[in-house]
């Protein structure tokens, strides 16, 4: 009697959606990380989800591949199989410079587990994908957005409207609608552009360039950092880094801040280039064991484009500069804004009129104030500080030296601490509420 009943329940609720006229409960735009996981969990939680995405799977993306316990308890809270095969485990950041090394372990604690992955996006970005559609997520790969959809008389976005690439079963212009929709189209995020959405100026952005080379560095067992990158004469506000595939290959790359006077006069990719040169012989890279090409992309920080929800439109990921600006990490953040969108829109669209459910998704941008608005702004003041002369000379000399004040740094940068943890944890996580979140 019980399975009758919940099978009357299942299809009245079909038979109420249906009735709505729409295509689906959600629209989610970009199959990237954030984009995969709002997806997911919005299907679990028995919505009907669209996924859009206008390339096809498995494509690249530009990133250091490294997954901090951020990411990893993401992935491992949506039941992704992180033992299987291609999964490199790390045990931690190994930080050079000031003629210095310093390996630093992540740090043990019950908010986070105490390793970090590595896993390239090629392969990462399907394995999520695939991890949503399994959960019910109707996946249209080739469909690039080409603009929303407005309701005339209240502005709100009622849908979205695509071109397909015609590779697959979909062809031509299309129209497809939905209650409420996600933009996950990342920093260019066309989407939040076209209901008015728009950087804001004062908020830090970065460049990241990356290759991949043929190299014994490729099963390292820290993820490594180089904290003086120079440009001549210049240290540039940025770093260096050597994160180890494990199929013989490691991801080389450098990330840099606009807060550089030199910023907007640099050639990143020669400047990669240069870099490696200079790396020692045995780590094999040389243009020969070159195995890509360099690439670069943008990293929109501290919420440089706000608000996070209007009008029927859910910023998440880069769509909503939500990368960490002291360290660059997005991968974690677009996973956790995914997941907290997922979790205020299945409660707004239970809500009973269209009031109630606008009350619940304007807390949305709240939630993530008070998550990370705090720690932002200390970022924002970080790579200020780092991007005048000296200051990062000045850091990297007389902080490498100290191994506890590294480790209370390296806890601040990954945005690493327990809610009620030690002494450096309850320092951060003070900092983090008394700076005002804007």
């Amino acid at each position: 009697m019980r399975a009758e009943r919940s099978e009357r329940t299942s299809v009245r609720a079909e038979q109420a959606r249906a009735q709505r006229g729409v295509d689906a409960d959600v629209i989610v735009v970009g199959a990237g990380p954030a984009g995969s996981t709002t997806a997911f969990h919005l299907a679990k939680s028995g919505l009907r989800v669209l996924l859009l995405e206008k390339t096809r799977f498995p494509r690249e993306k530009v990133c250091g591949d490294g997954l901090t316990p951020r990411a990893v308890k993401e992935l491992v809270t949506m039941g992704v199989d992180i033992d299987g095969p291609g999964w490199i485990r790390n045990r931690g950041l190994r930080v050079v410079g000031g003629g210095l090394r310093l390996e630093l372990d992540w740090p043990e604690l019950h908010s986070f587990p105490d390793f970090g992955l590595v896993r390239t996006r090629a392969d990462f970005d399907e394995i999520l994908v695939r991890h949503a559609e399994s959960a019910g997520v109707h996946v249209i790969e080739g469909a690039n957005v080409t603009g929303p959809i407005l309701d005339e008389r209240s502005g709100h976005v009622t849908g979205v409207k695509v071109r397909h690439d015609g590779r697959g079963e979909h062809d031509g212009d299309e129209s497809y609608t939905a209650r409420l929709v996600v933009a996950a189209d990342g920093n260019s995020t066309r989407l939040s552009i076209a209901m008015g959405l728009h950087k804001r100026a004062d908020r830090p952005m970065g460049v990241a360039v990356r290759t991949y080379f043929r190299s014994p560095r490729h099963d390292d067992d820290y993820l490594e950092t180089w904290l003086e990158l120079w440009d001549g004469d210049r240290l540039l506000p940025g770093y260096g880094w050597i994160f180890g595939v494990g199929d013989g290959t490691a991801n080389i790359g450098l990330g840099l801040l606009n807060t550089s006077e030199a910023f907007k006069n640099i050639d990143y990719r020669d400047l990669l280039r240069r870099w490696v040169k200079n790396m020692p012989a045995e780590w094999g890279c040389t243009e020969e064991n070159m195995t890509a090409p360099v690439r670069g992309a943008a990293l929109p920080m501290a919420f440089n484009r706000q608000p996070h929800y209007t009008r029927g439109l859910v910023l998440v990921g880069d769509a909503g500069g939500t990368i960490n600006p002291f360290n660059g990490e997005g991968i974690a953040y677009a996973m956790e804004t995914g997941r907290i969108a997922a979790e205020v829109i299945v409660q707004a669209l239970a809500r009973g009129t269209a009031a109630q459910r606008e009350r619940a998704l304007l807390a949305y941008p709240r939630i993530l104030k008070d998550a990370y608005g705090g720690y932002f702004t200390l970022g924002r003041m970080f790579v200020e500080a780092i991007g005048r002369p000296g200051v990062m000379n000045f850091a990297t000399r007389h902080g490498l030296p100290h191994p506890t004040l590294m480790r209370f740094a390296f806890k601040l940068l990954a945005n690493l601490t327990d809610r009620r943890g030690d002494a450096s944890d309850r320092i951060i996580n003070a900092l983090s509420k008394v700076a005002p979140s804007a």
